[in-house]
C-alpha cells in the first residue's frame, strides 16, 4: 500500500487525496503537521530534500514529491488522464498555470490568513491579490465555452485547479464574482466519488 505524507490544510496535499479517492487507490495517510517543522526532519528529508508535502512513498521505497506530478503520474491508465498526446499537454498546460500563476497568490495568501501571519505580509498583499485575481479571470473565461478545462470532461487539470480555487474565499478572494468557476466548482462536488478537504 502507498503511503501520502500529507498535511491536511494543504490544497496541494488534498489534491492528491481527491485524486486517490477517484480512483478508490488504497493509502496510508501519514499526517505531518507544517507549522511545527515536522518536513524538516532527516527522516523526512531522506523521502523529499525540499522538505514539502504531499510526498507519496510505495512500499519498494521510491518516493515522489511535487502534488501534480504526483497527479499526472497516478493518473496514468486512468479516464482522468487521457491518452490523446494534444490533450495530454494541454492538461501539462493548466497544471503548470496552477503552479505558476494561480497558487503562488491564492494559495500564498490564504495560507497568510490560516498561519496568522497576514501582518507580516502586508507590503505584499495587493500584488499577491491582484495577480491572484488574474488568475481567476483567465479560468472564467476559459470556461465560458466549456463545462472542464481539457476535452470537455472532469481531468486531473480540474482537479489541480481545483483544490485551492474552491477555498480561494478562505484567503478574501470574492468567487461570487465568477459564476462559471462557481458552477465548474459545482460540477466537481457532484462526482459520485468526491471528499472534501477535510475528508
Amino acid at each position: 500500500m502507498i503511503r501520502l505524507y500529507d498535511f491536511s490544510e494543504s490544497g496541494n496535499c488534498y489534491k492528491v487525496r481527491l485524486l486517490l479517492a477517484e480512483l478508490d487507490i488504497a493509502h496510508e495517510l501519514i499526517p505531518m503537521d507544517i507549522l511545527k517543522g515536522e518536513t524538516r526532519s532527516k527522516t523526512f528529508l531522506a523521502k523529499n530534500l525540499n522538505h514539502r508535502v504531499p510526498v507519496v512513498e510505495w512500499p519498494d521505497g521510491r518516493t515522489l514529491a511535487e502534488s501534480n506530478a504526483i497527479l499526472f503520474h497516478l493518473a496514468e491508465d486512468s479516464s482522468l488522464l487521457p491518452k490523446d498526446p494534444w490533450e495530454r499537454a494541454q492538461i501539462l498546460q493548466w497544471m503548470f498555470f496552477e503552479q505558476y500563476s494561480h497558487e503562488p497568490y491564492i494559495a500564498v495568501v490564504r495560507f497568510w490568513v490560516f498561519s496568522r501571519t497576514l501582518d507580516e505580509h502586508r507590503d505584499e498583499l495587493s500584488e499577491r491579490m491582484r495577480q491572484g485575481y488574474h488568475a481567476l479571470d483567465v479560468m472564467e473565461t476559459h470556461l465560458a465555452t466549456r463545462s472542464f478545462f481539457v476535452g470537455d470532461r472532469y481531468t486531473v487539470a480540474d482537479i489541480a485547479l481545483y483544490a485551492y480555487t474552491h477555498v480561494a474565499h478562505e484567503g478574501g478572494f470574492e468567487l461570487d464574482r465568477y459564476p462559471r468557476i462557481q458552477s465548474w466548482i459545482d460540477r466537481i462536488r457532484s462526482s459520485p466519488k468526491y471528499i472534501s478537504i477535510d475528508q
